[in-house]
């Protein structure tokens, strides 16, 4: 306890100008006797702790120290500020360890490049993985897993398929996966008696068992190329794609400029390849009259054969139908 004291007192010390002994006491939760010890020793073990009297007082180091970068450049130290930044809008690990590691990252800055990491340097990058909508229940669910996950539980559940099919599992978990914006469970599911991969989104019912399992031999990089999604796998479709004008941004947004070929009557073909027709046929139907398949022609009877599914869906009866004539 009291290395990670002082610990957390000289990494306080190394990100702030001055900290006075009091706010150090209630932020340790300990005497403030225990506080001047503590800074004692660090004195003792070679950190320049300086203290100053009056109503500003309060302890500081000298600006010319700095812990060792270990051959970390000041750009390599704020692109791992802001690695770990984005890694902590996942919400992987917990609030506290996060915190203190980045205050390390920010202790191996000297006082004089302390104002550079802020938001002229710092901030110029931002990742943020936090979904739009994070409901109480998918952190609970991912919250359940995670700790399962490290203390070997097995679990049970109701899942969900991509068909729509449910099925109670029983799995041995491995790891949890950020994939695409999506939390993903990796594990051997006893049912299929397989290594298996499920999306969080589609877990229900999840019941955590009082027993523990023995990890199986099999490693999660061996496991990488037979969790790759189908379409990874297929064969790429060489598609052309015609679109309007009013379609431009969110064209844009859905593909990359490489593919992207402007006219100039202001239509836009787009040329790309794709290994799943069912995504694609999805995505199009987003379009609605904005978007026209030039290549292949089976993929633009498929569209086509999709859309007027969805138009019978709505079809309406004959507007005199039920009506009783006076």
């Amino acid at each position: 306890m009291k290395l990670e004291r002082l610990m957390t007192i000289t990494i306080l010390l190394l990100n702030r100008k001055r900290v006075q002994a009091q706010e150090l006491a209630e932020r340790l939760e300990v005497s403030l006797r225990t506080v001047y010890r503590d800074l004692e020793t660090l004195g003792q073990a070679g950190i320049p702790i300086v203290s100053y009297t009056g109503m500003d007082g309060g302890y500081e180091i000298m600006e010319s120290f700095r812990l060792d970068r270990q051959l970390l450049s000041f750009e390599e130290l704020t692109a791992l500020s802001t690695a770990l930044r984005g890694l902590q809008s996942t919400r992987a690990y917990d609030q506290s360890p996060m915190d203190l590691l980045l205050g390390k990252v920010g202790a191996m800055v000297a006082q004089a490049e302390q104002g550079r990491i802020g938001v002229n340097e710092g901030e110029r990058i931002q990742i943020d993985f936090t979904p739009w909508q994070n409901s109480k229940e998918a952190r609970a669910r991912y919250e359940t897993l995670r700790q399962a996950v490290d203390e070997r539980r097995l679990i049970r559940f109701t899942y969900t398929s991509r068909q729509g099919e449910k099925h109670e599992r029983e799995v041995e978990p491995m790891a949890l996966v950020l994939k695409s914006y999506s939390w993903y469970l990796q594990g051997y599911c006893r049912l299929r008696e397989d290594y298996r991969i499920f999306k969080l989104s589609r877990i229900r019912e999840l019941d955590v068992q009082l027993g523990r399992f023995e990890r199986r031999t099999g490693s999660l990089p061996e496991l990488n190329d037979k969790w790759r999604t189908p379409a990874a796998r297929q064969e790429k479709l060489p598609v052309v794609l015609q679109f309007k004008t009013s379609a431009a941004v969110s064209v844009m947004d859905r593909f990359d400029e490489k593919d992207i070929e402007r006219l100039t009557d202001g239509t836009i073909m787009v040329r790309m390849t794709c290994g799943n027709e069912q995504w694609l046929i999805r995505n199009l139907l987003h379009y609605r009259t904005d978007v026209i398949v030039v290549e292949p022609a089976g993929l633009a009877a498929k569209v086509r054969q999709a859309a007027l599914d969805i138009a019978a869906q709505y079809a309406c009866p004959p507007l005199t139908e039920g009506l009783v004539m006076e």
